[in-house]
């Protein structure tokens, strides 16, 4: 796909991978809009670009439908490309675990997604194109230790991609994952303060990179599923 004038619909754009990707997008000719929680932080960020965003939860379920036709509207009812990256987690051992932290994650990485990407859909449905690619991580691939909230969120994800596959390909309609591994980011922050940058460990510029070649290939091919691992973050 030619990124030249296209309408790109990114969640949990004001920090990180979002952000980044939001940055090379434009410069790529996109027409990207952003959502995320926070509108100082959107506005401090894209005020002087050509990035349009708007500020709503996506794990605010019941204004989900609400919040997407406010996005397609000013789109002008038209998006190419839909980018999920929003995302939270906690880590909690199996005898913390509580219904309120499943709630919190699954209502953003889970259900909020799934209800978003479903208000999308009947768009690229219209256009008998269009491409999805959902933000996993490599907890869509292995658990691990206190990982049982954020790991199966993530493994809810990695279904939820193969089901729109399969639905979703006789419209040529694309539905791509990306697996980042750690990324310095300010993810699991409770401050919302992003990390230094560390020589050995993924950066969002890679992340970025991968989303966006994965939208670059040519329409007749996708990537089903894309895992990014730092090359050594052991040294």
């Amino acid at each position: 796909m030619n990124l030249e004038g296209k309408n790109i619909i990114l969640t949990g754009g004001s920090l990180g991978i979002g952000k980044e990707t939001a940055k090379e997008l434009v410069k790529k000719g996109a027409n990207v809009l952003i959502t995320g929680r926070s509108e100082e932080r959107l506005i401090k960020f894209y005020k002087d670009t050509d990035v349009k965003f708007i500020e709503f939860d996506i794990g605010d379920i019941n204004n989900i439908a609400l919040n997407a036709r406010k996005c397609i509207e000013i789109l002008d009812n038209r998006v190419d490309v839909l980018i999920n990256n929003a995302g939270i987690g906690v880590r909690r051992s199996i005898e913390e675990i509580n219904i309120n932290d499943f709630l919190d994650v699954f209502n953003v990485n889970v259900f909020g997604l799934s209800l978003f990407t479903k208000e999308i859909i009947p768009l690229m449905k219209n256009q008998e194109r269009g491409t999805i690619i959902n933000i996993g991580s490599t907890a869509s691939l292995k658990g691990y230790k206190n990982g049982s909230i954020y790991a199966s969120s993530k493994f809810a994800v990695r279904c939820l991609t193969q089901c729109w596959q399969a639905e979703l390909r006789p419209h040529n309609i694309r539905v791509c994952q990306i697996n980042p591994s750690e990324v310095t980011t300010a993810f699991g922050n409770p401050e919302r303060i992003e990390r230094e940058e560390v020589y050995n460990r993924l950066t969002p510029k890679e992340i970025s990179h991968a989303i966006i070649s994965s939208i670059e290939m040519d329409d007749r091919g996708f990537i089903n599923e894309l895992n990014v691992w730092a090359t050594n973050p052991f040294n």
